[in-house]
């Protein structure tokens, strides 16, 4: 695995440390989910057990005890049982937990009715999030409520619940040097599919047939998936900000927008780019989309840590409002065109989101009612876009149903950011360059 096993145990320590003494974290796996009658959907453990354990097993409970004598970090998982392992596989079981993963203790999952309420016992807080898991809610309630039934002969329930998520979300924030050679692996093999979709789309291909390629360039190199459904949408469904339909057919001098990303090893990738069907702009294709480009180019500028979250954003409203007025798209005054945000007819997204575990990753963007400052090691997207609705009679027909977005993923470093999905074409003349096969 690229995060080592010291890592997950600096991550457990470290929110141990912000815990504090007489407390108690419990964090569930996922469960799993049904997809159509006894068939599974793949399974993948949620990212906050992930980020504390590196076991992706499901059926498993995490619980952190700083201080406790016989040990801080205990799991519940399921038992080796080798009928079920012939039919779905291996599994580590209490000992290989204990022996791969670092638990201090290990016990099964079928036990945990009987060991988890004592754990629970004495502690003064439960480091918990509720509404996950409405099973696992009602089972946890279930074993608090037992001890309070037993106040009078001596139990102690815990007098105060805390939520887990908004330690460990800060944490997830900021990414180690670890996580950023990972994350920067995952940007390249998406950036590769994206060169090897502009390399094989021609006009009349279906838009599944190009999200294929990028599936097959992401498990070519080592992802097992995508990191959320894929959009491919030409022509006006580039307009569709969440299309993944992705089966209508590519035409001839449209455009086709592609959001598509590879998770590896748990980490998202997250890159867009907007290319024509046969290899050429449009004029009005390309006056939108270096626009665009000239938006996206100046938020990279401002991704710095001497900036807050919201200067990028600022940026690629103010570059869109002046050039929509320029080519006539809006009509008015440019300073209450922003204020009203009139632009949001053709930009109606942020400029980007916290990229990591998840595609939109946790962390808050403002603290304490201010927008949150960029720190180094922070990773996010920067995804400015124009959609201009194919039935929108109030600008020029030359105009209607391009949709374009440009995506990339970048780290927060001491003096700027790193891009870590350079290696896209995006200039127009790179990509039609690319498109050529030259």
């Amino acid at each position: 695995m690229s995060i080592n096993r010291q890592e997950y145990a600096r991550r457990r320590q470290e929110l141990m440390g912000i815990m504090g003494p007489n407390s108690i974290a419990i964090l569930p796996a996922a469960p799993e989910h049904i997809r159509n009658r006894d068939v599974e959907y793949p399974y993948r453990p949620s990212s906050d057990f992930w980020y504390l354990t590196g076991f992706e097993e499901p059926e498993a409970v995490m619980v952190l005890m700083p201080g406790r004598e016989h040990g801080e970090y205990v799991m519940f998982c399921r038992e080796r049982d080798r009928t079920m392992e012939i039919w779905n596989g291996y599994r580590s079981g209490p000992e290989g937990v204990v022996n791969d993963f670092d638990a201090d203790d290990a016990f099964p999952i079928g036990d945990i009715d009987e060991i988890l309420p004592g754990l629970i016992e004495g502690r003064e807080r439960v480091y918990y999030d509720l509404g996950m898991d409405a099973e696992f809610d009602r089972r946890l309630m279930g074993w608090v409520n037992s001890i309070r039934d037993r106040v009078r002969s001596g139990a102690q329930p815990p007098g105060e619940f805390v939520a887990l998520a908004h330690h460990l979300h800060d944490m997830r924030l900021f990414k180690s040097a670890a996580e950023i050679k990972l994350m920067r692996k995952a940007a390249s093999i998406s950036a590769g599919a994206h060169v090897r979709a502009m390399q094989a789309v021609q006009p009349g291909m279906m838009e599944y047939q190009l999200e294929a390629e990028y599936i097959h360039e992401f498990m070519r190199h080592g992802s097992r998936s995508p990191a959320y459904p894929s959009i491919v949408g030409g022509g006006a469904n580039g307009c569709i900000l969440h299309y993944i339909d992705n089966r209508q057919k590519l035409k001839d001098g449209d455009l086709v927008l592609v959001d598509a990303g590879c998770e590896l090893e748990m980490y998202a990738s997250d890159i867009t780019r907007t290319f024509p069907v046969n290899g050429k702009f449009s004029k009005p294709q390309q006056a939108l989309y270096e626009l665009v480009l000239a938006s996206q180019y100046a938020a990279i500028e401002a991704t710095h840590p001497d900036n807050h979250w919201n200067v990028p954003h600022e940026q690629v409203v103010n570059i869109l409002t002046q050039g929509l007025l320029d080519l006539g798209l809006l009509k008015g005054d440019f300073n209450e065109l922003v204020e009203t945000e009139g632009y949001r007819r053709f930009f109606m997204h942020r400029t980007g989101h916290w990229l990591g575990l998840d595609v939109h990753d946790v962390g808050d963007y403002r603290v304490q009612d201010q927008w949150r400052q960029l720190e180094p090691g922070m990773a996010l997207t920067v995804e400015p876009g124009l959609y201009v609705a194919p039935d929108d009679d109030t600008v020029d027909e030359q105009w209607r149903g391009i949709g374009i977005r440009i995506e990339d993923d970048v780290v927060v470093t001491k003096d700027g950011c790193e891009v870590l999905t350079h290696e896209v074409p995006k200039d127009v003349a790179d990509i039609e360059r690319v498109m050529k096969g030259s």
